[in-house]
């Protein structure tokens, strides 16, 4: 799966999640540390990648503006953990989700919870 990680997130995550066979690149490896979240967004979309991110501000644009793709991941409760550990609920799931996310969708990882919120919100 092709992955943005946003800056909220260890680029360490890089190496992890390509070594388990994804495409993944990360905000700060783009020059983009700080952009504004609508323009992360549109990054993603124009470079067809899954962004990832511990940042909900990402769900809340994609509700309001009734985006039927530009899918999410929100990694939720686990932003103490350490990045193996981050990495492993990722790869762990997201076989599971492939099939929405390709389809737009907002997921949800959490301790021990996933949530799907198909595109568009409200």
């Amino acid at each position: 799966m092709r992955l943005l990680l946003d800056e909220n997130l260890s680029e360490k995550l890089v190496s992890l999640l390509t070594d388990a066979g994804h495409d993944v690149t990360h905000i700060r490896q783009l020059g983009l540390a700080g952009a504004l979240d609508p323009d992360v967004l549109v990054l993603a979309a124009q470079d067809e990648r899954v962004l990832v991110s511990a940042d909900t501000d990402f769900g809340t644009l994609l509700a309001r503006t009734h985006a039927t793709a530009h899918s999410f991941v929100l990694i939720r409760r686990l932003v103490g953990r350490r990045v193996n550990e981050i990495a492993t609920v990722i790869t762990d799931n997201l076989g599971d989700v492939e099939d929405d996310l390709l389809s737009g969708a907002v997921v949800v990882f959490g301790d021990e919870t996933m949530r799907i919120r198909k595109l568009p919100i409200g």
